[in-house]
């Protein structure tokens, strides 16, 4: 008697549900994350490796976790540089964020670097003189070797502080014994990005890139005049080492602002209109084959559709897929 009770019971219920049907939240799919083999990560590896366009970002919104945009292993396979703009993941201050950072690190060859916006003022630093900026050097390679990293940013932004000019100079010549193509350790890069006060010329030897912030800022277009007059500033600097990048923070929803490229093109690849971060991956100087092109606070480019629209556009079109 139990059991038929019981399926009575059962059977209403279920009937009980399915009328209500409509008030019920229906049930959607979760669509797994894409799994790759090894041989596909080598290539990627070797790829990293290669002679190519880089694509640099800085990415600072890994503390938080409530989105894949907010995880290193959700960032596009084809990045070549992060700039830790939210600062160094540990496993005691951010386990997750650290597993993850050393996954893409290992398996996906993305290289991480420090970044720090390099001044000093004389209410922190008492001594200002070599000495003291061969101090402040070496707080900056520690935060490279102490956390296993694969370089140094420094944001040069001066003010009114002490660091810039012939000190910028000597800071660079020492980070440049550790750390860039000078060093005992060519690998780890020497990084110095910029917006508009130019570092001076004689540190190219000991830098690995040259990062220009080379922002829509006050206007509401770019172009290839633009990026060509950025680069002509710092000529000194072989096209190779050079970067260009946009400020996707404030960009984001379009890819930048409405981008004119030399020949007077204003559309993209599918006739439509041409914006600024794409823009940056296809232009090139005059004198010759530029190092790369990026973006600042790049994670906001993961809410289009698809996620980091913009940037896997440009990573296409700097360096097109061999079919």
């Amino acid at each position: 008697m139990k059991p038929k009770l019981f399926n009575i019971l059962f059977a209403l219920g279920c009937a009980a549900v399915i009328g209500s049907c409509d008030t019920m939240p229906l049930a959607v799919p979760i669509l797994k994350p894409l799994t790759f083999d090894d041989q596909y990560y080598a290539n990627l590896r070797a790829y990293k490796q290669s002679n190519h366009e880089i694509c640099y970002g800085w990415y600072s919104d890994y503390a938080q976790s409530y989105s894949p945009g907010q995880h290193f292993k959700a960032l596009p396979d084809s990045i070549d540089v992060v700039s830790l703009w939210g600062g160094i993941p540990t496993p005691a201050t951010n386990p997750i964020a650290y597993n993850e950072m050393r996954y893409v690190m290992l398996v996906k060859g993305i290289k991480m670097l420090s970044v720090k916006i390099i001044q000093m003022q004389a209410e922190t630093w008492t001594k200002l003189d070599s000495a003291g900026i061969i101090q402040y050097g070496d707080t900056l390679l520690a935060s490279v070797f102490n956390n296993n990293l694969d370089g140094m940013d420094l944001d040069y932004e001066p003010g009114s502080d002490y660091l810039q000019g012939a000190n910028l100079t000597i800071l660079v010549k020492h980070l440049a014994e550790k750390l860039g193509p000078m060093s005992v350790n060519p690998d780890k890069m020497l990084v110095i990005d910029y917006y508009t006060t130019l570092p001076p010329s004689n540190v190219q030897p000991y830098i690995s890139l040259l990062v220009n912030q080379a922002y829509t800022q006050g206007t509401t277009t770019s172009s290839a005049t633009f990026l060509q007059s950025r680069y002509n500033s710092v000529s000194w600097c072989p096209p190779n080492k050079f970067i260009v990048t946009e400020n996707i923070g404030d960009w984001w929803a379009t890819g930048g602002s409405p981008f004119t490229e030399a020949n007077g093109n204003t559309l993209d690849a599918y006739g439509q209109q041409l914006y600024s971060l794409e823009g940056m991956a296809r232009w090139n100087p005059t004198q010759g084959h530029k190092g790369g092109w990026g973006a600042f606070y790049f994670i906001r480019d993961y809410n289009l559709d698809p996620p980091y629209k913009f940037m896997r556009r440009g990573i296409q079109d700097a360096n097109p897929a061999v079919h």
